[in-house]
């Protein structure tokens, strides 16, 4: 395995994604992160704490990898949320947007839960698999189409614990 992105580079960029986030919202308003299971947990829980106590979470469990290097195309839910969303601001939190199906899919779904606003952050986007045109408002790295393994991502779910984002060897 190759390093793309080190924990120290992972690490400032999801302080200032934080920040950002922080920066587009009124002072007073609650926001709602729901992070995407499982490999969006380790950004999730560095996310929330670049942020202040105004921010509250939940999250959803989708898959459309099985055990693959490639998406199948279909997303299963796995798990729903906890929690309602009607008049929240809700921030999606992905690990990564590759064909932009999972993504269109769980926006449709908590689209129809009637947030008062919709946005997502997702930590590595690779533009060059898109299939279907989808918005990501935060992006933390964009990268080339490499399968990527560390920092909550896995393959077959081995790898989640490295600290960096890897390329996984013959990919």
């Amino acid at each position: 395995m190759q390093t793309l992105i080190t924990a120290e580079r992972i690490q400032e960029r999801v302080r200032e994604m934080g920040a950002e986030i922080e920066r587009d919202y009124p002072p007073d308003d609650a926001i709602h992160l729901v992070g995407v299971l499982k490999g969006g947990f380790m950004f999730m829980a560095d996310l929330v704490r670049a942020m202040s106590a105004r921010v509250t979470l939940d999250f959803i469990a989708v898959s459309s990898y099985a055990q693959s290097t490639r998406s199948s195309g279909e997303v299963r839910m796995l798990k729903d949320l906890d929690s309602g969303l009607e008049g929240r601001h809700v921030i999606i939190v992905e690990d990564i947007v590759d064909t932009g199906l999972t993504l269109t899919y769980l926006q449709d779904i908590l689209r129809a839960r009637a947030p008062k606003s919709l946005r997502t952050a997702c930590l590595l986007s690779k533009p060059s698999r898109r299939q279907v045109q989808v918005g990501v408002e935060y992006v933390g790295f964009t990268i080339e189409d490499h399968f990527v393994v560390g920092y909550g991502l896995d393959y077959a779910e081995k790898y989640r614990n490295l600290g960096h984002i890897a390329v996984l060897s013959g990919s």
